[in-house]
């Protein structure tokens, strides 16, 4: 039995790393809605049919956890698909929590990069409201950092000059944390390290998201002593140029975290 990672794209690819250097000896299943890719620039009722027709797909599967690896599907539909599968369905949600308890005794603000409708929605914002008591949560939406994730674009002058668009008239000097609130952002994180200001540290919420999968996983006897970490690639369009370039993107990622790491980012 494989645990299910899904996205709309290549975002959740960031997601099932983390879970495969956690989980040695699981099977996996990334599943990417590739016919509607990205999710975050669009109506929010359509995406929840595209959530829901994904899911209905990864089912056929031996699947025995989905993980929700997308901000946006989570805000949208994570309380629906827990009621109406028996199966444990972990969602994603910014880490802005973690961000405002680190900045509470510096001064520093918290400023949130996250698609457009993860940041509307009302799973995020009373998320805001729940944790931001002394409220210096700030957030921008970088939808064209999806599109840009989706190319496998990262040249440092094209996301630098689009940064600084996004960031105009931003004192980056008030802010001590960017979180990373799309599963897609992460595939930049050595380049916002080098991009933004040094004093500003960068996180995501995949640590968090792992974690509560290995926690559910071991309370319900679903973890796996057997497993290979063999990994099967599904895609909603059947595009075997897709799946190559799922393979490209999770080979490239892993190959840039662990020069981060060499490197101390």
């Amino acid at each position: 039995m494989r645990i299910a990672f899904f996205d709309s794209g290549l975002g959740g690819l960031t997601v099932l790393s983390a879970a495969m250097k956690k989980l040695p000896k699981e099977d996996f299943l990334f599943y990417a809605d590739t016919l509607h890719v990205p999710y975050g620039s669009k109506p929010g009722e359509a995406v929840k049919q595209y959530i829901h027709e994904s899911v209905k797909t990864i089912m056929r599967e031996e699947v025995k956890a989905i993980v929700v690896a997308c901000n946006t599907a989570t805000s949208l539909a994570i309380a629906e698909l827990r009621s109406m599968y028996d199966i444990p369905v972990i969602g994603m949600e910014p880490a802005v929590k973690p961000a405002v308890e680190q900045n509470r005794a510096t001064g520093k603000r918290v400023l949130v990069f996250a698609t457009p409708l993860t940041l509307k929605e009302a799973k995020y914002i009373d998320l805001v409201k729940r944790v931001d008591d002394m409220n210096i949560v700030d957030s921008i939406p970088l939808p064209e950092l999806v599109q840009y994730c989706e190319a496998l674009n990262f040249d440092k002058g094209v996301i630098a000059d689009y940064l600084a668009g996004k960031l105009d008239g931003v004192d980056l000097n008030q802010y001590g944390t960017v979180v990373l609130g799309c599963t897609h952002y992460p595939f930049y994180g050595k380049l916002l390290a080098d991009i933004l200001p040094p004093h500003i540290q960068i996180i995501d919420g995949r640590t968090g998201t792992v974690n509560r999968l290995v926690q559910v996983l071991k309370a319900r006897h679903l973890l796996s002593a057997e497993g290979q970490e063999d990994l099967k690639f599904l895609c909603s369009s059947n595009s075997v140029q897709y799946i190559e370039k799922m393979k490209e993107a999770l080979s490239l990622l892993n190959r840039m975290e662990g020069e981060s790491e060499n490197d101390d980012w």
